[in-house]
């Protein structure tokens, strides 16, 4: 009788997990039932569910076919890239003509584990793996990158697996997600940005306690803002997922709270009682977002404005996200917030797709990712 009791319980624990890992991710694999191409390009005469600034138009760059593009990154000769996580893939998209629309597809990279992070630096590409970050020779007249260098090494995998990486002042600055929803890290280098020299050396811990900051960009005034995913598990309304302002200049370790606190200093209920953190030496966030509204692309448009991505909710039992906002920006502060390109959640609750990073090209156009309808959009002039 213990032996089949003992049975039942693996066998119900292996259940929830289950139960867990499919309500977290099929959601990203399965496409959208209805097909968003439809209504692209968008203009003044379609009729959809989109609203988008005026002037402006939305129209579809490249269509990926069923792999989920991410992060978006242009070489020194505008052509295109993004990275392929799930399929392990760094990709260029050509537009041969300059018409907005890409033609073909060149694959550069592949059999990566899980690549995310791209950025370009003369003649070097480099990739933010999970486990890892590499820099290639790259040939922009040929788009191939070669001779693959290990810059160093990260703590692979976790609840969060993504790396991104930004290159600031000739520096490279790289974040790495929590390896869980809620806990106490064991390695230094998860739930932070790092900062090393272009050549990987000298890496350190620059900011810490950011449980996913999946994006981050750089300021006119040379500030870091980056999104942060707030936890799972404390009901629709908590806790706010954030804005946060980073100084990459920074000799000391600034700690923004995680896992001990989240918001404008508020302790984690799992945290009660402990003396740890009292989250008053931690950074405010710039600004809160509704929870679970999974913040991620984040860039600064030609007024000094901040445009954000908010990739959608799972852990809610309202929808909330599934758009793109403007923050209004004055003096490294956010001023106030609206909705700038709304319409992938329709009003019956279905989710026709889910903005992923943001880019603008030399000429201010707009490009979107989009890692379920499997989309790159152009919002043109």
């Amino acid at each position: 009788m213990k032996r089949v009791i003992g049975l039942l319980l693996v066998l119900a624990a292996l259940g929830g997990i289950g139960f867990y890992v499919l309500k977290k991710y099929l959601p990203n694999l399965v496409p959208p039932s209805k097909n968003i191409k439809q209504y692209l390009p968008l203009n003044s005469d379609t009729q959809s569910p989109f609203t988008l600034p005026t002037t402006k138009t939305l129209s579809v760059y490249f269509d990926l076919k069923g792999e989920m593009p991410r992060v978006l990154a242009f070489d020194n000769k505008g052509i295109l890239f993004t990275s392929l996580t799930s399929s392990g893939k760094v990709v260029a998209l050509i537009d041969e003509n300059g018409d907005l629309v890409a033609d073909r597809k060149i694959e550069v990279l592949r059999d990566l584990n899980r690549p995310h992070g791209l950025v370009f630096d003369d003649r070097y590409l480099y990739v933010a793996e999970s486990n890892r970050v590499v820099r290639y020779n790259y040939d922009s007249d040929t788009n191939a990158a070669t001779a693959g260098k290990i810059l160093f090494n990260l703590p692979n995998g976790g609840r969060h697996f993504t790396r991104t990486i930004k290159i600031i002042n000739s520096k490279l600055y790289t974040s790495v997600g929590s390896s869980c929803d809620v806990c106490v890290e064991k390695n230094d280098l998860r739930a932070a940005i790092l900062v090393s020299n272009l050549d990987g050396s000298d890496l350190r811990v620059l900011a810490k306690g950011l449980r996913n900051t999946v994006f981050f960009t750089v300021s006119p005034t040379g500030k870091i803002w980056g999104t942060e995913m707030g936890r799972d598990f404390l009901g629709d309304d908590l806790p706010p997922d954030e804005v946060n302002i980073i100084d990459p200049e920074s000799t000391a370790v600034s700690d923004y709270g995680w896992p001990y606190c989240y918001g404008n200093g508020v302790k984690d209920i799992k945290f009660v009682g402990n003396t740890t953190s009292s989250c008053a030496e931690n950074v405010a966030p710039a600004f809160n977002l509704p929870a679970h509204s999974a913040p991620l692309g984040i860039t600064f448009d030609n007024s000094g404005n901040l445009l954000v991505s908010m990739h959608g909710s799972w852990n809610s039992s309202a929808k909330v996200g599934y758009k793109i906002v403007k923050l209004n920006i004055f003096a490294d502060s956010v001023t106030g917030s609206e909705d700038y390109l709304t319409g992938f959640l329709e009003t019956n609750g279905e989710v026709l797709g889910r903005p992923v990073d943001l880019i603008f090209d030399r000429s201010d156009n707009l490009f979107i990712s989009d890692d379920k309808s499997g989309l790159i959009y152009v919002l043109a002039k």
